[in-house]
């Protein structure tokens, strides 16, 4: 069968078919019609799919039909089904695909830290670049723990909240850039270890961990994965695999945005943690272990949960006949 010649000459009765399928109310005589239409386009499709298999023409005709079927049957999805499988399948498989890349963002990220803050320490003049010595003591003293409790509760949850999604947001919209990420990540690092230079000069280096432990666990991992999964897309575009680099960068685009979606949701938990948890008169031991049981509550959802969705054949991507046509290599 010539599928081109083939294609061509129903063109006209398929475009009827999803015309019929899009509108939005039917009369009678159209409503018949889309059944007619409906079958004459089932017996197209089984004569694309036996001539030639999968092809962009019989992947667009299927959609056609699935959308024609559901007017005339009303067949809807459970809601409920539907959360279920994006929050038990969907999102733990695509965070599991991206681990690999979290921790290569956390190695960057820690390590530009380590550079900055032994940096600083061998070479203390630096730190007069970045304010008085007066100016420097009162950070230390008092600026940088009343931070925590500038605003109330909830404002602050939202500020931070805001803050960390907007340098996620960046890592995750300019991945495919392939030094954006990277750029965000040291920058993150670079002033988390000059902070860190700035409290120890004073003698107050354990203030800086234990204020930013509660929240920054599950805080930095997130951030972590946002610019790990940011850079797996530019990565597919210089290794695509077995894939063209088109269907490569199509899989993990469609990826990274259930990707976005839970880190979103993560961020936000770390923001009520800093908002509610850190400020609190509590035992320190007590706000880092709600800070650490948070970080283990994704560790397990991301690897055990991912994990398992992952080996049951779920990627995050979309089923093939909504994620389009792709091309077919062996190995």
């Amino acid at each position: 069968m010539d599928i081109d010649a083939y294609a061509e000459a129903r063109r006209a009765e398929w475009s009827r078919l999803s015309d019929l399928s899009r509108g939005r109310r039917l009369s009678g005589a159209e409503s018949d019609e889309l059944i007619g239409r409906y079958q004459a386009g089932a017996t197209d499709l089984s004569a694309l799919r036996t001539a030639t298999g999968d092809s962009a023409e019989s992947v667009r005709l299927s959609i056609d039909l699935a959308r024609s079927r559901r007017r005339f049957t009303r067949v809807r999805r459970n809601v409920l089904v539907v959360l279920r499988e994006f929050f038990v399948e969907q999102l733990p498989a695509s965070l599991y695909q991206v681990r690999w890349w979290t921790l290569a963002a956390a190695v960057l990220t820690i390590g530009a830290g380590l550079l900055s803050y032994f940096w600083h320490m061998a070479n203390p003049e630096v730190l007069s670049f970045y304010g008085t010595q007066a100016g420097l003591e009162q950070y230390a003293e008092e600026d940088f723990i009343n931070y925590y409790s500038d605003f109330s509760e909830t404002a602050f949850a939202a500020q931070v909240f805001t803050n960390n999604a907007w340098i996620a947001a960046q890592c995750i919209a300019f991945g495919i850039t392939g030094l954006y990420p990277i750029f965000v990540l040291i920058q993150n690092g670079i002033s988390l270890g000059m902070s860190a230079a700035v409290l120890a000069s004073f003698g107050h280096l354990d203030a800086f961990f234990l204020w930013i432990a509660p929240h920054g666990l599950l805080e930095m991992t997130m951030i972590f994965v946002a610019g790990g999964a940011g850079f797996a897309v530019f990565w597919s575009l210089v290794v695509p695999g077995n894939r063209t680099r088109v269907d490569a960068l199509g899989h993990a685009g469609r990826t990274l945005v259930i990707v976005a979606v839970g880190t979103t949701i993560f961020l936000l938990l770390s923001g009520l943690i800093e908002g509610f948890v850190t400020r609190q008169d509590w035992p320190w031991p007590v706000k880092i272990g709600i800070g650490a049981l948070a970080l283990a509550a994704y560790l397990g959802y991301s690897l055990v949960l991912g994990r398992r969705a992952y080996r049951a054949g779920h990627t995050g991507d979309l089923r093939a006949a909504e994620a389009g046509y792709t091309r077919v290599f062996a190995d």
